[in-house]
């Protein structure tokens, strides 16, 4: 078919369509209101077609009501109801009241003409439901603004106060349904959740420097042989004043060789004594810490749960931590897929960039994501190549989990299987070994580019 054809019959479709209404004897208008269904009965369709050109403004009242007649009206019996309704008619889905409302007043009555609606989804599923003939007209959208902004003049029994009531009780109701129900509340819990753990670490390192220097003017060795936190923490609990500590059994904390050395530190030690009152406060402090970090490890357990739920292939990727602060750090895991790897790259060095383009230095070359494995692990001289080649499978993963279906991490695990070939390549390479680098990709031929003699050469 050529353009011309195409052309011809787009203009003789858009003609059709604009005099679908003016051939038909009868015509009846569905209109939706936050009170309920009404439907109206055209009268003189040739002067429907004019007030399609007219503002609401230069219409008066009375002549509207010659125009449209008010065939019938069903109001909903509460806010719940409405609501109900709503969120049918949103997903395209038909209705019961309305569904009834059809029933009694067009199918009953045997009326075959067709009906008008401002919602081609609503008029889809009425012809899917009840088989009636439903039409849709962009000219038709101005007469139904005009209707809704006379609704209370043409609606006879629906006073203005009580359709403000429920316009605002409907809007409530809809705006708690969508939050309810908001593909980034997952997202907020995990962003709520990473950011508490960080938190978490800091005020544990506070209490945990507070703890050492308290408890270091009565037991100094013990800090310098137990280097753990959260070992320190318990030793303190379990001993008090240091003079108990051989009478301790630390066998449940600490191996046995550790454990001979403290007790022999403790005989003779060279810290101060301490009062009643100060050995309580300090235990008091390490019974916080023991609460802190066991809390924090229920956390850790709850987002390892959550981001294998919502984000498997970045999580395989990175780690749940890592990809929790990513999407954290972008808002929400669709903001996150929207961002280029170059940008998921410095994620987190934001000033360091700027810095760097201020002062025209280098810029960085990781941010939130050195603190994966696979950066972390990998030479000094090769952490930017990997970071960089890490960010692109990120950003590849990360738009799986954000706009596909499978919950599985099957594109996960094969670009983290690329990505540690890479990282064998890129070590070999360093250390001047020869490796063959296998990519899923395939290879791009080398093209010999023409370059025009240089002055000098002629």
């Amino acid at each position: 078919m050529c353009i011309r054809d195409r052309y011809q019959r787009r203009v003789h479709g858009i003609i059709k369509e604009a005099h679908i209404f003016s051939k038909q004897k009868k015509m009846f208008l569905l209109f939706e209101t936050p009170a309920g269904y009404a439907l109206f009965e055209v009268g003189d369709q040739k002067k429907l077609k004019k007030l399609e050109k007219l503002s609401p403004d230069t219409i008066k009242p009375d002549a509207l009501d010659q125009l449209l007649s008010l065939k019938a009206f069903y109001k909903f019996k509460d806010t719940k109801e409405a609501l109900l309704a709503t969120q049918k008619m949103i997903a395209g889905k038909l209705p019961k009241t309305l569904e009834k409302f059809l029933n009694k007043n067009i199918i009953s009555q045997e009326i075959q003409e067709n009906i008008a609606v401002a919602d081609k989804k609503i008029g889809k599923a009425i012809t899917e439901k009840l088989g009636l003939p439903i039409s849709h007209s962009k000219q038709l959208d101005e007469v139904f603004r005009i209707i809704r902004y006379f609704q209370n003049t043409l609606i006879s029994g629906l006073s203005e106060d009580e359709l403000k009531s429920m316009t605002l009780g409907l809007a409530h109701g809809l705006s708690r349904y969508k939050v309810s129900f908001s593909s980034e509340k997952v997202d907020t819990m995990i962003i709520q959740a990473i950011s508490l753990i960080d938190d978490l670490d800091r005020e544990t390192n506070n209490y945990m420097m507070r703890l050492r220097e308290w408890y270091g003017w009565h037991f100094p060795e013990l800090g310098k042989i137990v280097t753990d936190s959260l070992t320190y923490s318990k030793i303190v609990k379990a001993v008090g004043f240091r003079q108990h500590t051989s009478k301790t059994d630390l066998s449940e904390i600490l191996p046995e060789d550790i454990e001979t050395e403290v007790k022999q530190a403790a005989e003779m030690s060279m810290g101060s004594d301490i009062s009643d009152t100060d050995k309580l406060l300090i235990e008091n402090l390490a019974d916080q810490i023991l609460e802190l970090t066991a809390y924090k490890d229920s956390l850790n357990e709850y987002l390892k749960n959550r981001m294998a739920a919502i984000a498997p292939n970045l999580t395989t990727m990175v780690g749940e931590l890592v990809a929790a602060r990513l999407i954290s750090h972008a808002g929400s895991i669709v903001n996150l897929a929207k961002f280029p790897a170059s940008t998921i790259q410095i994620f987190g060095a934001e000033k360091a960039l700027f810095k760097a383009m201020k002062t025209k230095k280098n810029t960085p070359k990781y941010g939130l994501i050195y603190s994966a494995s696979i950066v972390g692990g990998a030479s000094t001289k090769i952490k930017g190549k990997v970071a960089r080649s890490l960010a692109a499978k990120c950003s590849v993963c990360i738009r799986v989990d954000a706009l596909g279906e499978s919950a599985e991490s099957e594109i996960g695990n094969e670009c983290r299987q690329y990505i540690e070939s890479r990282v064998r390549f890129l070590e070999n390479s360093v250390n001047g070994e020869s490796g063959a680098f296998k990519s899923s990709k395939p290879q791009a031929r080398p093209c010999l580019l023409y370059t025009s003699p240089s002055p000098r050469d002629s």
